[in-house]
C-alpha cells in the first residue's frame, strides 16, 4: 500500500458527555483507542482533518499511525459516529493492530471489465449486490481493496464472493459458514429484471423496522 495515514491525538483525561460538548464547539473529535492487549485510551482528534481523511476511501482500509502525544500506535478505523444531518464526526473508534493478530475488516469492492462484460454488449446491465466485503488477515496483508473482475459475465451472469480473487494471507470468513453465505456480489441482467429486483429490495426493506441511531463511544 502506497499510502499512509498519520493521525495526530492528544491524550484527554476530562470524559463524560458536557467534555464532549465542550470538545465538539472547539472543532475537536472525542476517540478512542483500544485492543491488542493494552488498556484504551481516550483521545482528542482535529475535527476537520479527519474529515478530510474520511473523504478517502483508502482511509478506511488502511493501517493508520496514530501519534499520541509524541509516540506511535497502529490502528486501523473501527468505527465513525456522526452527526444525524450535519458534516460533523462526533466520535471515532480506532482499533490497535498487532502484527501477530488477525484483523477482522470491510473493504471495498473495485469491479474491473464492465465495459467489455458480453453481458452489457448484449444489452444488460450491471448490479452491485455487494460493495464491500468482510476480510482476514494479518495486519502485514491488509488489501487496500479487491478486485472483482467481470469482464468475462454473461447476460444473467452472476458472481460470488467465493470468485473473487484473494491476495495472499486473505480469508472471506463467511465462507467458512457454509454455501448459503456465498453472497452474489455482482450480476447482469436485462433491464426491466434489474427494475424489478430492485422493487423486490425495496419492498423488503419497506417492511422492515429501521434500526436505531448508534450511540456507542458516546461519552
Amino acid at each position: 500500500m502506497s499510502l499512509s495515514f498519520e493521525i495526530i491525538a492528544e491524550t484527554r483525561q476530562d470524559v463524560g458527555k458536557g467534555a464532549s460538548r465542550r470538545l465538539r464547539k472547539a472543532n475537536k473529535v472525542p476517540a478512542i483507542i483500544y485492543g491488542a492487549d493494552k488498556p484504551p485510551q481516550s483521545l482528542t482528534l482535529d475535527h476537520d482533518i479527519m474529515l478530510r481523511n474520511l473523504d478517502q476511501e483508502s482511509f478506511y482500509s488502511h493501517i493508520l499511525e496514530v501519534k499520541i502525544d509524541g509516540k506511535t500506535q497502529k490502528a486501523v478505523l473501527k468505527a465513525v459516529q456522526r452527526h444525524p444531518y450535519k458534516a460533523r464526526i462526533q466520535h471515532v473508534d480506532l482499533l490497535r493492530t498487532s502484527a501477530k493478530q488477525k484483523l477482522r475488516m470491510h473493504v471495498p469492492l473495485h469491479f474491473l471489465g464492465e465495459d467489455v462484460a458480453p453481458g452489457v454488449k448484449e444489452g444488460g446491465l450491471v448490479s452491485h449486490n455487494l460493495i464491500e466485503a468482510e476480510i482476514e488477515c494479518l495486519p502485514a496483508d491488509l488489501p487496500e481493496y479487491l478486485e472483482v473482475d467481470i469482464s468475462e459475465l454473461p447476460l444473467n451472469g452472476l458472481v460470488h464472493l467465493s470468485e473473487i480473487k484473494l491476495p495472499e494471507g486473505v480469508v472471506i470468513p463467511a465462507l467458512a459458514q457454509g454455501e448459503d453465505q456465498d453472497q452474489v456480489v455482482a450480476s447482469i441482467h436485462l433491464q426491466r429484471a434489474v427494475e424489478e429486483e430492485h422493487e423486490e429490495a425495496e419492498a423488503g426493506e419497506a417492511g422492515e423496522v429501521p434500526a436505531g441511531e448508534s450511540t456507542e463511544g458516546e461519552d
